[in-house]
């Protein structure tokens, strides 16, 4: 290996090679990626800035909105800039240490977000359930608890990512087939076992992923009872239509998700790489670059306010 250390065999640096197999259409490739970036990190900011500005946007729901917002722009920031560099300028090489650190918040904001996610189902459940009680219930204090929770949660099960991948040696290569750093595709370059590695990472997915969704699909069944013992078609139709916007974010951020998750484990020899690369970039991105778009067309409140803002700035 070039330039590593020998007493410890850690490199000094990896080499992200991209989308192997697709190099002559890496500038192709990104002009989507950043296209889908401007989109997030504009729609994003945007609905951060119109609920903390609207007060009648300031209840538990956009509470949850705004930090899935933050969670969205934080990750897609954490790896889509240094990937453009790899597509654009072939900056390949990355340090050791900035591998780990862009290791860890890639996988404490995925993290953050399936519970956050999580969040807003109870929110709705508890919108729908028990709309009486629904601001005695959900509070200012119980809302900053929860998002504190969801961060501490993730931050505690990703900080030892670093530590597990950092104590195993590399004496076999320094390039990683993709365009970050990706706990698995790291440590599969060890020659060492990472028999460590493999079932603290399916500890951590059952700890965040299925508890998360089973959270998510309770709240729903119980949703769903809801909304069917409603005397009233309009009534129904009106409570269900709070939850599709949602419905929509479990969708395109759990399927590219677990997509990733097996393949990396069980599809190794049978999807081709550069797929589950390009799934693995849009499992990261399509959240953040659709989340903001879905909300402000879904939910009425959210499409007033940005008209409204439009209406007052075209009027100055």
């Amino acid at each position: 290996m070039h330039e590593a250390n020998s007493s410890s065999l850690t490199p000094k640096y990896f080499i992200l090679n991209g989308i192997p197999g697709m190099e002559a259409a890496h500038i192709w490739i990104s002009l989507p990626f950043c296209f889908m970036y401007i989109i997030a990190v504009v729609g994003n900011c945007g609905l951060i800035y119109i609920i903390s500005h609207e007060e009648v946007l300031h209840r538990p729901m956009y509470y949850f909105l705004t930090l899935l917002s933050l969670t969205d722009v934080s990750g897609c920031t954490s790896f889509v800039p240094n990937m453009l560099c790899i597509f654009w300028f072939s900056l390949k090489e990355i340090d050791f240490s900035a591998c780990l650190v862009q290791m860890f918040f890639i996988h404490m904001l995925t993290g953050m977000e399936s519970g956050v996610l999580m969040l807003m189902a109870l929110d709705r459940y508890v919108a729908i359930c028990y709309p009486l009680r629904y601001s005695t219930i959900l509070t200012n204090t119980v809302i900053t608890k929860a998002g504190l929770a969801t961060f501490l949660r993730g931050v505690l099960l990703m900080i030892p990512f670093p530590f597990l991948v950092k104590r195993l040696p590399f004496c076999r290569s320094n390039i990683i087939t993709h365009t970050y750093c990706d706990h698995m595709s790291v440590v599969k370059l060890s020659c060492a076992s990472i028999k460590v590695n493999v079932i603290y990472g399916l500890m951590v997915a059952l700890l965040i992923g299925v508890f998360d969704i089973c959270c998510i699909s309770v709240s729903y069944t119980m949703i769903l009872r809801a909304v069917i013992s409603l005397s009233s078609s309009d009534a129904r139709e009106k409570a269900f239509s709070t939850c599709t916007a949602h419905i929509f974010a479990i969708i395109i951020t759990y399927v590219p998700a677990f997509f990733t998750f097996f393949t990396h484990r069980f599809g190794g020899h049978t999807i081709p790489p550069s797929l589950h690369i390009i799934v693995a970039n849009l499992y990261l991105l399509l959240p953040p670059t659709f989340n903001p778009i879905v909300y402000g067309i879904k939910t009425k409140q959210i499409r007033d306010s940005v008209i409204k803002f439009f209406q007052s700035e075209k009027g100055n």
